[in-house]
């Protein structure tokens, strides 16, 4: 009921739903000085991690091979100015706040990353999927997923105090590519085997059937090092090309949404407001920092692949939000034995408070970024016509 509200409010306000799930997360979870109306568990944290590998394998369903293959390009150029600015204004702001150590490198990492369930949910909330340059905008997440199964293994041995080696990267590196390969690989071709196999099947079977496709491709994303979201994304990649794709984007369409809500509301869960004086100092150096750099980085990679002014404003915009890896990683060096014990105990605080400030400031900042556009770049006036 609460969710059903938290939408109507929404839709009311004129928003994208994520920020208020978060909010009435914050609102109902153990957040003193309000009272405790939910607690996490583990039921809630499946159906949180559902919600997430549905919103990735919807996207995959909308963008077909060939979209995908030949957005290439957009992958390693906008990828590439992103983890540039973003991985590096990170960088700075925690040398600024920690000094130069392994800290900072992890500061940095929880600064960069772009949240792909909240980004995706937000191109869907605001019909963004068909525009041009979304394809620049998935292809950045793809790149950053890929970078962060690599930083993840960095940041567990920084963490723990044990020492990386470049064999161990271009292992996880090796890993990683042979992993997206396999499955645009197979992508090619399994179409044509899924379209004579489904006539024979009921809708039941069908559908059962595309769930076990998405959730065995986040695990498989999993095993290989990468996330459960990119799994998930190329899962859908693999069924985009069949006549299926629209029997499974109607009939799981309530389901993915249900699931996604329970993601967002179950991540507001996480965030203690009571925790905000302590990490105020960071927010206050973090959070217009990471925003400009989204911002900026996003305008630079849509320039740099050939978008006009407009579409790369659009671009920065729908990459402001962070979520899912932030916290994963605030987790990974909450526990870091080897880290500054004050460190430890701050990075929880301000991952979940820096991730409720871009996520609101990345939804409203995708919903004007039009606006924005045509108010930083006004149409040209047509040229008088000569007179005779």
């Amino acid at each position: 009921m609460l969710l059903v509200a938290a939408s109507l409010l929404s839709r009311w306000l004129g928003l994208s739903a994520i920020p208020i799930f978060i909010v009435a997360g914050i609102v109902l979870g153990p957040s003193p000085p309000l009272p405790v109306l939910v607690e996490p568990s583990d039921g809630i944290d499946l159906l949180a991690r559902i919600g997430v590998v549905l919103l990735l394998f919807f996207l995959g369903l909308e963008f077909s091979l060939d979209r995908l293959t030949a957005a290439r390009r957009m992958v390693v150029v906008g990828g590439l100015i992103d983890l540039v600015v973003n991985a590096g204004i990170g960088l700075v702001v925690g040398i600024m706040l920690l000094g130069p150590g392994p800290e900072a490198v992890l500061l940095a990492g929880l600064i960069y990353i772009s949240s792909s369930g909240i980004v995706t949910r937000a191109l869907f909330d605001l019909r963004r999927l068909a525009d041009d340059e979304t394809d620049l905008v998935l292809g950045v997440l793809v790149f950053e997923d890929l970078a962060i199964a690599l930083f993840l293994g960095i940041a567990a041995a920084l963490a723990t105090g044990e020492a990386v080696g470049g064999v161990e990267i271009a292992g996880t590196a090796g890993l990683a590519l042979a992993f997206v390969a396999a499955f645009l690989v197979v992508g090619r071709f399994a179409h044509h085997a899924i379209d004579r196999i489904v006539p024979r099947l009921d809708r039941e079977q069908v559908l059962l059937g595309a769930l076990a496709i998405a959730l065995g491709g986040a695990a498989l994303g999993e095993v290989a090092g990468l996330s459960e979201a990119v799994g998930a994304l190329l899962a859908g990649v693999l069924l985009s090309g069949s006549d299926v794709r629209d029997v499974i984007e109607q009939q799981l369409l309530g389901l993915r949404d249900f699931a996604a809500a329970i993601f967002f509301f179950a991540f507001g869960l996480e965030i203690n407001l009571a925790e905000v004086d302590d990490a105020a100092l960071w927010l206050a150096a973090a959070v217009p920092l990471a925003v400009a750099g989204k911002l900026l980085g996003g305008y630079a990679a849509g320039r740099a692949t050939g978008f006009g002014p407009r579409a790369s404003v659009n671009v920065g915009a729908a990459l402001v939000a962070r979520g899912e890896f932030t916290i994963i990683l605030a987790n990974l060096a909450a526990a870091g034995v080897a880290l500054d014990a004050a460190f430890r105990d701050l990075v929880v605080p301000f991952s979940g408070l820096f991730v409720l400030a871009t996520a609101v400031i990345g939804v409203v900042s995708m919903r004007e970024s039009r606006r924005i556009g045509r108010a930083l770049f006004p149409p040209r006036p047509a040229a008088p016509t000569p007179r005779r």
